[in-house]
């Protein structure tokens, strides 16, 4: 009896490719870029957690006597202003594009270890790798819809007029190509981690019949 099945092989693939490109997504500042060509542009690139700007003015200032340039933590608490403007930055949308994509990093380090479990350690002799199998397959799949939300949300609100400046010269980074193909990816590997455990749990149900006839069968002709 095999310990994995094709379905299970090529699931342990793409969770890899997956849990390569959202972890890189989630800590990449690339979301939202500028183009560029744009000399003027004040805006550079953002991501989740990070900034950069190349003369952000103070949205609160009507005068524009303060400006921001360069990176910066969403969260620095040295820069005089950042956190004054920490509402402007991080709207509804984008605390909501960040709380599903935290969701989807954790469970994608959940479905990691399990991953490493299903991979390494266990084998269908043991009473709970159908078990394994198929908490491994929901985890991704929630790692998968949270992920899809949060792509989702950016997608439909971050280049809307009226937030970043310059937003008919802004467009959707590498940083969100990545976390559009992982959750891609993600959601495949929990399919595939689902059909694999039906093909192990049927191959269990057609080991344990099997043992059943052959016990019958001694007993018959004992």
């Amino acid at each position: 009896m095999a310990a994995r099945s094709l379905a299970g092989n090529v699931a342990l693939g793409f969770f890899a490719v997956a849990f390569v490109l959202i972890a890189v997504a989630f800590g990449t500042p690339s979301w939202l870029v500028s183009d560029y060509r744009i000399t003027g542009a004040r805006l550079d690139r953002l991501g989740l957690w990070t900034h950069c700007f190349r003369s952000l003015p103070d949205p609160q200032d009507p005068y524009q006597r303060r400006f921001f340039v360069g990176c910066r933590w969403i969260y620095d608490p040295f820069t005089t202003g950042y956190d004054e403007i920490r509402g402007y930055l991080v709207p509804g949308f984008m605390v909501a594009t960040q709380f599903f994509f935290t969701i989807c990093f954790i469970c994608m380090l959940v479905g990691a270890v399990l991953s490493l479990l299903y991979f390494l350690c266990c084998g269908p002799d043991m009473s709970k790798f159908v078990l394994l199998i198929k908490v491994d397959a929901l985890v991704t799949l929630v790692a998968g819809v949270c992920g899809g939300i949060a792509v989702i949300v950016f997608a439909s609100l971050a280049n809307r007029n009226g937030w970043m400046p310059g937003h008919s010269n802004n467009f959707f980074g590498w940083s969100f190509a990545l976390a559009c193909i992982g959750v891609v990816c993600v959601l495949v590997a929990s399919a595939l981690f689902f059909t694999d455990a039906t093909i192990q749990k049927k191959k269990k149900q057609h080991l344990k019949d099997s043992q059943t006839r052959f016990e019958l069968e001694h007993e018959s002709k004992a």
